[in-house]
């Protein structure tokens, strides 16, 4: 999907998903790592994180460092799903072999954001 098409439903996914983390932070506190200082101060720096960089897609001078971000964003990410496997808690719930499928989607997803640079 390498059409602007793709471009801007991802955009739409980031700005999306960002604006969840402000709608149900408490989702996304409960799976914050513990070792991680400042949970909801985290929850919505990501979130504001999310929202920029989506809307980021959108802005031809900013389309290059928003795919970066989007890029280092979903590495940063890759610590939250490792803990959610090893956490019962954390897991809210979610079957392990869903938690298990999301490690390499996050990798599709960075790779979803490379073929736009």
């Amino acid at each position: 999907m390498t059409e602007p098409t793709g471009l801007y439903i991802m955009a739409g996914i980031y700005i999306l998903a960002g604006s969840m983390h402000f709608i149900r932070p408490k989702m996304y506190m409960r799976i914050m790592p513990r070792y991680l200082p400042y949970h909801k101060i985290l929850v919505y720096l990501s979130g504001i994180a999310e929202i920029l960089l989506g809307i980021g897609l959108y802005i031809p001078a900013l389309k290059t460092i928003s795919l970066f971000g989007i890029m280092a964003m979903l590495a940063v990410f890759l610590l939250v799903h490792f803990y959610m496997l090893s956490e019962e808690k954390a897991s809210a719930g979610i079957p392990k072999w869903i938690l298990i499928l999301r490690i390499p989607l996050q990798f599709g997803l960075i790779y979803w954001a490379w073929i736009y640079l």
